[in-house]
């Protein structure tokens, strides 16, 4: 089955659409897609994104290596460098802060009819793709591809079993979470 899901993109889009719209619900529903929540986020008033966040990082880790280990899934790392996860990171973090709203929380946010995240988060990002686009040969490698670490995973990196390093985060995550619980925020 999951072969022929594969093998057919019109399934894998109405997938990606059906799923899409049940995170955007989820993200809804959790209180997320509104802008006070994320800005007080920013601000370290208000956890709930994190808590949110963190608790689909530990469920979807555990699910991923256990779709891996019964034969189910293969993980398919992209190439990674230090440039291009600094220079996304800083993209990504003055869009966040500027707008409140990160691409998910965007499109959940214009579900719910958010006229901001609409105006703001699709020109904004259709802009930006636009300029990314326009530079891209000019910064791939001078900047882009500095500090490469290719397709390497971190239980790659350690020469470890990969379910001590998903132990390992999942002890982590838990303990933030309640941590983050226990300080009332």
């Amino acid at each position: 089955m999951l072969k022929s899901i594969h093998a057919n993109n019109k399934i894998q889009l109405i997938l990606g659409l059906l799923l899409g719209i049940c995170f955007g619900f989820l993200l809804q529903k959790g209180g997320v897609t509104t802008y006070d929540v994320i800005i007080n986020q920013l601000l370290l008033n208000d956890f709930t994104v994190v808590k949110i966040m963190l608790s689909a990082v530990l469920t979807g880790m555990i699910g991923v290596h256990l779709l891996r280990s019964m034969g189910l899934a293969r993980l398919h790392p992209k190439p990674g460098s230090v440039g291009s996860s600094v220079i996304g990171g800083l993209i990504f973090g003055i869009g966040f802060g500027t707008l409140g709203y990160c691409p998910g929380t965007a499109a959940g946010a214009i579900g719910q009819g958010c006229l901001d995240a609409l105006l703001g988060g699709v020109v904004g990002i259709l802009i930006g793709a636009g300029l990314f686009a326009s530079i891209y040969h000019k910064i791939h490698k001078p900047v882009l591809s500095k500090g490469n670490f290719g397709e390497m995973t971190l239980p790659e990196l350690l020469k470890v079993n990969h379910w001590i390093i998903v132990a390992a985060v999942a002890i982590m995550i838990i303990a933030l979470l309640h941590f983050i619980e226990k300080s009332g925020t």
